[in-house]
């Protein structure tokens, strides 16, 4: 696999590396994020670098290493079964960009559906999620992770 393959992202078609990458960060996010929503919080946190870097508007500092980001799955937990909800996040429009270092650069929208015991199901937050994934034993691991959200970003030149 070579950066100049897949640095193309308009002549992607044919080209079998970049859609055998593509296709392993699809399933990666997947996975993560079950875990997230199934609050594994070992299992999540082991999908992130021991140096991780998880920025998000909800909490007041970003979250950094792998124990913090555990802690952070279990407050969630804690949060969801109080309030008799259940979140799940979806990942979609993703876009895969490799970096000079080997790291891959990933933007997507990450959209938060909400369903409250007894309740519909709604979407409670669209989310620009950016990454910086690296490879690990087993695959790819999250090294930092930058999330916005459109209510919060509106009127800032966001796109």
């Amino acid at each position: 696999m070579t950066t100049e393959t897949l640095d193309r992202p308009d002549g992607l078609a044919g080209q079998p590396e970049f859609g055998e990458v593509y296709a392993r960060v699809q399933h990666f996010y997947a996975h993560q994020m079950q875990l997230f929503d199934r609050h594994d919080a070992d299992g999540w946190a082991a999908t992130f670098t021991q140096d991780a870097v998880f920025s998000v508007p909800t909490l007041d500092a970003p979250v950094r290493g792998r124990a913090h980001l555990a802690a952070n799955v279990l407050r969630n937990r804690r949060r969801q079964e109080d309030s008799g909800e259940q979140h799940r996040h979806w990942i979609g429009m993703l876009d895969v960009r490799p970096g000079p270092d080997g790291a891959l650069r990933t933007r997507c929208y990450a959209l938060v559906y909400v369903t409250p015991r007894g309740g519909s199901s709604r979407l409670l937050r669209v989310c620009v999620m950016e990454d910086e994934l690296v490879p690990g034993e087993g695959g790819w691991l999250t090294r930092r992770r930058v999330v916005t959200r459109d209510d919060l970003a509106c009127g800032r030149g966001t796109a």
